[in-house]
């Protein structure tokens, strides 16, 4: 049996799909083609490989350094994070992290009855640690319905071909943590002066409470609200604790 043969038809047919007939260049199909590359078989093949391989950066932090704006980061495997950092992330941002799928849609509604309550208020955030992950691993910080759908499509993507535990290990590492600090390494050693695995329950629950405006608010020298959020953020790691609301990760 000759094995190529069908590897063989399939490049003619992808052949004559991208050239057409000669007579005309196809150009509706090649951007079709191309938009396709990109929303289907390039997010799986990349989600697949950073499964098991550490994520090399982010779209955000490569157009840090195109902008000359300065980049922290640094890999470091779940084990080498301290639980307490894993555990504020899930108290402060998504308790339900262990049992959604990628959307916590209870909150999402909540949302949206606030954002009717108060129109002028700026609608606020409901995505979960899975959306955030999702967002930094392919997009950049532009606000869009379109990257919105894109994050949707590839949260999905990322609940459906890893395991709860590296889409947190990745979150922790990849997160904005203010002034070009990515991920719980370059923040420990940048803001506390220690490695990641050093931290205490306390310099994680600042470094949780800083998330939503870390270029903003103080991880060092921090002002009443964020010592407020620390706090309450401090409680909550006994909560996710006492709770086991991170059992997802301990598998």
């Amino acid at each position: 049996m000759d094995w190529g043969k069908p590897f063989r038809a399939i490049g003619r047919w992808s052949h004559a799909w991208w050239h057409g007939s000669g007579e005309k260049t196809p150009w509706i199909r090649r951007i079709v083609a191309v938009i396709f590359a990109f929303l289907v078989p390039i997010p799986i093949l990349l989600i697949l490989i950073f499964r098991f391989v550490p994520i090399p950066g982010t779209p955000q932090m490569l157009l840090d350094l195109v902008t000359l704006n300065p980049v922290h980061y640094s890999w470091r495997s779940y084990d080498e994070i301290p639980p307490s950092f894993g555990q504020a992330v899930i108290g402060a941002e998504d308790q339900d992290f262990c049992i959604h799928h990628g959307f916590d849609w209870k909150e999402i509604d909540q949302a949206i009855k606030q954002h009717e309550r108060h129109p002028k208020k700026k609608l606020r955030g409901a995505s979960t640690i899975s959306q955030q992950t999702a967002r930094s691993l392919f997009l950049v910080n532009h606000r869009s319905w379109a990257r919105k759908g894109m994050e949707a499509y590839l949260t999905v993507l990322l609940e459906a071909l890893w395991p709860k535990k590296r889409i947190l290990t990745a979150y922790l590492n990849v997160v904005d943590l203010g002034h070009g600090n990515y991920g719980v390494e370059a923040a420990a050693e940048n803001y506390f002066g220690t490695s990641a695995d050093r931290l205490t329950p306390a310099q994680s629950a600042r470094l949780a409470a800083i998330l939503p405006d870390p270029d903003k608010w103080k991880a060092v020298g921090p002002g009443p609200y964020v010592s407020g959020r620390t706090s309450n953020i401090l409680g909550r790691i006994g909560e996710v604790r006492r709770d086991g609301l991170d059992w997802c990760v301990k598998q």
